[in-house]
């Protein structure tokens, strides 16, 4: 029996349809489980109405409360209540800028429109999870974790986040200590409010991205392969290489590359060789479910 298990979720589905065709199509071959749609942004109703059409896969909201494209690709909050913008009317760009700009309130109302505005359109989200980490309250807004925790506990959906310390994950950015204590914050604020998450969240920006495709792949396998025992998540940003994405950002080609890693048949080779078992959210939260029954 499988002992690691892992969740990669592509996120940014609903950014536009270059995004879009890459998640769709990476889910209609079998490669990937779960991604999540960010809803302020201009390719999301494709995105929701794929996620209905095809409701065996797990498709979440990715809750979007920063715009880091701010002249490439603009966008503003769904509620537009004004600590959420920019004098512009976008987003703000960071996380730190919208933890240093926004109010608790207005935070979480943004946070329940996006999900309600998928689940009005008829779409049941399978789970939750944040932009760029903007809801994890690192940067000063440390209410914003437990806040959010309790939307996705009233709703009952699972939400990501590490319930765990892994300490080689830690950013570099970010003390030991604040990033151990944060995990255990998590880990006490779901179980209050009865989410499932995660034990491990694995960064995949630690991941080099090389100077072939080749090379990337090689690096993407041979970090996840080292996961612990457990259940882990991590996260690509797959997207086709069209003007309409290399308009938008400079990563265009390492998001290519996500997609083509996520469909390469070595890829899944080497998971099944190394006892990794790919489940998708809606999988974590039957097995939470299981845990407890016991």
């Amino acid at each position: 029996m499988a002992k690691k298990f892992l969740i990669i979720n592509a996120d940014d589905f609903g950014l536009c349809h270059s995004a879009n065709e890459a998640v769709m199509d990476l889910f209609l071959s079998g490669s990937i489980f779960s991604s999540t749609i960010m809803t302020p942004c201009p390719g999301a109703l494709e995105a929701i109405e794929f996620s209905k059409a095809h409701p065996e896969f797990a498709i979440g909201v990715h809750l979007t409360h920063t715009n880091e494209w701010q002249d490439n690709f603009p966008w503003g909050p769904m509620t537009d209540l004004p600590s959420l913008k920019t004098p512009e009317g976008r987003m703000w760009p960071e996380s730190e800028d919208f933890e240093a700009h926004c109010e608790y309130d207005e935070a979480v109302k943004e946070t329940i429109a996006q999900i309600e505005y998928c689940e009005n359109l008829g779409m049941k989200p399978s789970h939750i999870d944040s932009h760029m980490g903007a809801l994890y309250g690192m940067n000063g807004k440390i209410l914003m974790l437990p806040k959010t925790l309790a939307v996705c506990g009233k709703k009952g959906y699972p939400f990501r986040m590490f319930s765990k310390p892994l300490t080689e994950q830690c950013p570099p950015e970010a003390p030991v200590w604040l990033f151990t204590v944060a995990s255990v914050l998590s880990g006490m604020f779901g179980k209050m409010n009865n989410v499932p998450m995660p034990d491990y969240l694995i960064f995949p920006e630690n991941i080099e991205t090389g100077e072939t495709y080749e090379e990337f792949k090689y690096n993407f396998i041979e970090y996840l392969i080292k996961i612990p025992d457990g259940i882990c998540e991590t996260y690509v940003h797959p997207a086709m290489p069209t003007d309409e994405m290399k308009s938008i950002t400079g990563t265009w080609q390492r998001r290519y590359w996500e997609y083509l890693v996520m469909k390469d048949p070595e890829t899944h080779a080497a998971f099944k060789t190394h006892g990794i078992k790919l489940i998708s959210y809606r999988d974590l939260a039957e097995m939470r479910k299981n845990k407890k029954q016991k």
